[in-house]
């Protein structure tokens, strides 16, 4: 028996305030319900993993290094903070705390937008550069090891393909208002 459901009994509703019946039709199956544990709980290891790994060896945390990550790969190294959150999937108040953040370290800079007065754009300066390109043999070493390194080509291929199929779905414009 594995971890996961040695831990939780899948198909017991004690615990669903109001329920008493049993877990049928709209339910996960065992198969998917394991996988989906399995997804959360790797998921949540992994960000913690990669986030103690970039602190230990850049001073960077996880966000701070997906910002990074995404005004290195902009033009001119500067982006919209629409543009930033959009990319990176967080609200407003979290990209504008951490951006302020940033600033005070050194690894952004805010300017006036040129075609909108009332607009900034983050520009990534030097020392943001330099962090990340001192940060990035690290945590590439770190997803190579933790990501890639338990699983064979065939089962690599298959992550991909999976997570590629997902992502379309997520990305489906019919499917952004469903619940």
């Amino acid at each position: 028996m594995d971890d996961v459901s040695s831990i939780w009994n899948m198909h017991d509703t004690s615990f669903i305030p109001g329920y008493g019946g049993v877990m049928v039709g709209q339910w996960l199956t065992a198969d998917e319900q394991r996988a989906w544990r399995a997804y959360l709980r790797a998921g949540a290891l992994l960000r913690a993993r990669l986030n103690r790994q970039l602190q230990a060896d850049s001073g960077l945390s996880l966000p701070e290094y997906e910002v990074l990550v995404q005004l290195s790969e902009a033009p001119g190294g500067r982006l919209r903070p629409f543009q930033l959150g959009a990319a990176l999937h967080w609200e407003q108040s979290r990209l504008s705390h951490l951006l302020s953040r940033m600033t005070r370290r050194g690894f952004v800079a805010k300017r006036e937008c040129a075609g909108d007065a009332r607009g900034a754009v983050a520009v990534l300066t030097a020392a943001g550069r330099a962090a990340i390109e001192s940060a990035a043999p690290g945590h590439v070493a770190a997803v190579r090891r933790l990501v890639f390194g338990p699983l064979d080509s065939a089962r690599a291929a298959a992550f991909g393909q999976a997570f590629e199929a997902i992502l379309a779905a997520l990305e489906d414009p019919g499917e952004q208002g469903k619940q």
